[in-house]
C-alpha cells in the first residue's frame, strides 16, 4: 500500500507560480515513479510530468512544457510539480500517482496509487 498526500494548491493569477507537493508513505519511495495529472469540471484526467524513481528522467504534456517542472526527493519521500508562468486554463483539481512498475507513463491506468488531489485556480 502506498498512501499520497497532496497540498499546495490555491488561487493565483495568471503569470503566478505555485509548488505542489506529495508526500508518499507506505512503501519505499524511492523504487517507483510518480506522476502528476490533473482534472478539470467536466473533463478528463489528464496527464502533466512523470518522474523516473532515480528523478533522472521526466516527461511532460505538451500544454505545460517550459512551464512546470517536476521533481522528488527521495530522501522525503515527497515529489514537487512547480508550476510558473500559470494560465486560467490550468485551473484544475491536481493529483499525484504512484507507479509500482517505475515506468514512465503518461495514462492514468499506469499508476497504482493516487492522492486526494489539490485544487489549482488561476485567475485572470
Amino acid at each position: 500500500q502506498v498512501q499520497l498526500v497532496e497540498s499546495g494548491g490555491g488561487l493565483v493569477q495568471a503569470g503566478g507560480s505555485l509548488r505542489l507537493s506529495c508526500a508518499a508513505s507506505g512503501r519505499t519511495f524511492s523504487t517507483y515513479s510518480m506522476g502528476w495529472f490533473r482534472q478539470a469540471p467536466g473533463k478528463e484526467r489528464r496527464f502533466v510530468a512523470a518522474i523516473r524513481w532515480s528523478g533522472g528522467s521526466t516527461y511532460y504534456a505538451d500544454s505545460v512544457k517550459g512551464r512546470f517542472t517536476i521533481s522528488r526527493d527521495n530522501a522525503k519521500d515527497t515529489v514537487y510539480l512547480q508550476m510558473n508562468s500559470l494560465k486560467p486554463e490550468d485551473t484544475a483539481v491536481y493529483y499525484c500517482a504512484a507507479d509500482l512498475a517505475s515506468r514512465l507513463g503518461r495514462l492514468a491506468g499506469e499508476y497504482d496509487y493516487w492522492g486526494q488531489g489539490t485544487q489549482v485556480t488561476v485567475s485572470s
